[in-house]
């Protein structure tokens, strides 16, 4: 089986770096998070080395500009996505000089940062991870677009499909009925519709035992794709 590409996360806000983390490695990452520059400088000297490094700025030590210059006067070249809400032009322009390969502001979309990340894997020649995502016994093979729930597989509408990809990709994240619609439908939602939850106690009901449970009602805010204990 070939290893999942290996990403270190350099972020000292807590709730910053567990969104992150969470949406990698649902992703199909593996992920670690450190708080300073100092750690980040010392993994990506050591082997095995980081496929990629997310990377913010203003950290408590050293400035991510600083960080990832260091990393590259090394000789290396572990490629460096800055995530930061330092979003002036010239933050972006001497964050991308320096030999930054992105430049992402917060705040962000877990999906655009997934994407990002895949992008400058295959420009690097490290590969990415097959679509394949996990939460607890509930798997989506989307090379395969197959759908299992322990040992049995799920026979899906393809609206219930892409619903419960983009609800597995923001597994523990509370989504929207319009980021919903707009990422399943590709639409803008303006005004109430019941299109969604209409869609979503289908979807529940083909999960089978534990389906309320599993996409939890969030009142007032949306839907969330609950995380086993286990994969957090």
């Amino acid at each position: 089986m070939t290893p999942q590409p290996s990403v270190l996360v350099v972020e000292d806000e807590e709730n910053v770096a567990y969104v992150v983390a969470l949406g990698l490695r649902h992703s199909g990452f593996e992920v670690r998070v450190v708080g300073s520059g100092t750690e980040a400088l010392r993994l990506t000297s050591s082997n095995p080395r980081p496929d990629i490094v997310v990377l913010d700025v203003m950290l408590p030590d050293l400035d991510g500009f600083e960080v990832c210059r260091r990393i590259h006067a090394d000789q290396n070249d572990v490629p460096v996505l800055f995530l930061t809400a330092r979003d002036a032009p010239a933050d972006r322009l001497h964050g991308l000089t320096i030999g930054g390969d992105d430049y992402l502001t917060k705040p962000f979309g877990v999906d655009e940062l997934v994407a990002r990340v895949r992008v400058i894997l295959r420009r690097a020649g490290r590969g990415s991870p097959t679509r394949f995502l996990r939460s607890g016994d509930l798997s989506l093979d989307d090379d395969a677009h197959i759908v299992m729930r322990g040992d049995s597989e799920l026979v899906l509408s393809p609206t219930e499909y892409k619903m419960l990809r983009y609800l597995m990709r923001n597994a523990g994240l509370v989504v929207s009925k319009a980021q919903i619609l707009d990422h399943v439908w590709h639409y803008d939602f303006m005004g109430e519709s019941t299109v969604v939850a209409t869609h979503l106690s289908t979807l529940r009901k083909k999960l089978g035992s534990g389906g309320r449970d599993l996409i939890q009602t969030v009142r007032g805010y949306g839907y969330r794709l609950s995380v086993p204990e286990r994969d957090r």
